[in-house]
């Protein structure tokens, strides 16, 4: 039963990333639409689709989405206090 409902949430999570993936425009609302598409996508091979689908149908390579599901969140950039 948990199978089955890894494989129906994971394809979900898969048409919920090619809707972000499509709908993203302009520069500052492209990266945030990319990070948000790139946490779905990670979130839905985490449960079971495999990466040949994804591409699929999201219409990238591979390689692409291997480079995306392998990468870390950046780190946080270090915060530079005044001197009094």
């Amino acid at each position: 039963m948990q199978r089955r409902f890894d494989d129906v949430a994971g394809r979900a999570l898969l048409q919920l990333a090619v809707a972000l993936h499509r709908s993203v425009a302009g520069q500052v609302a492209r990266e945030r639409w990319q990070q948000r598409r790139n946490t779905v996508l990670r979130a839905a091979a985490g449960r079971g689709v495999p990466v040949w689908e994804l591409a699929a149908r999201l219409g990238l390579s591979q390689g692409w989405v291997r480079q995306v599901l392998n990468v870390r969140k950046p780190a946080e950039p270090p915060v530079i206090e005044e001197a009094a």
